[in-house]
């Protein structure tokens, strides 16, 4: 779905309404820029730990698959993740000593399936949605209201917030 022709234009996507489209024009743009970041990183790599605190590559690739697929639920079936999803998703949503301890072992080409699985998701579901549908309200955090738009936003800004976390990495690793 990614066209490198057009990776720095945002622009209609055909099968997508006009904003549904530029949305997933800059989705596309910020995962683009995620696979660039992590290009043959091996296991020990993805698995490198600053420190006992911090966060790895790969946990934070599960973390950009983990958002996008809670994303998913939240907007379109509109519901919470159940046990089940939890059970797979949980250490990847909340980081910290869950997924310090599950998330690792994996060679990037397993993270990048599981992003390229969540993301073809969402290709399929955005398909089924117009601008009205990016516009609609509803409760989000603190009780304050938010649209899908902006929901579907933060899923890729958190990516870009999280890849600079990447680069930090991969600069003290010496890669």
């Amino acid at each position: 779905m990614i066209n490198m022709d057009n990776i720095y234009l945002i622009k209609d996507i055909p099968g997508y309404t006009p904003q549904v489209g530029r949305l997933l024009s800059m989705m596309n743009y910020a995962r683009y820029t995620t696979l660039a970041a992590v290009k043959d990183l091996t296991v020990d790599q993805l698995d490198f730990l600053m420190d006992a605190q911090s966060n790895s590559i790969g946990a934070l690739l599960a973390h950009f698959a983990a958002v996008e697929y809670a994303y998913q639920i939240e907007t379109f079936e509109k519901r919470d993740l159940n046990e089940e999803e939890m059970a797979i998703w949980g250490p990847a949503l909340d980081l910290g000593d869950s997924g310090r301890e599950k998330i690792k072992g994996n060679d990037l080409a397993f993270y990048l399936h599981q992003l390229e699985e969540v993301r073809n998701r969402t290709y399929e579901l955005f398909k089924s949605v117009n601008d009205d549908w990016l516009h609609m309200e509803e409760e989000f955090w603190h009780g304050k209201q938010a649209n899908h738009y902006f929901m579907w936003f933060h899923v890729f800004e958190d990516e870009i917030n999280h890849r600079g976390q990447i680069r930090l990495i991969r600069k003290r690793m010496g890669v």
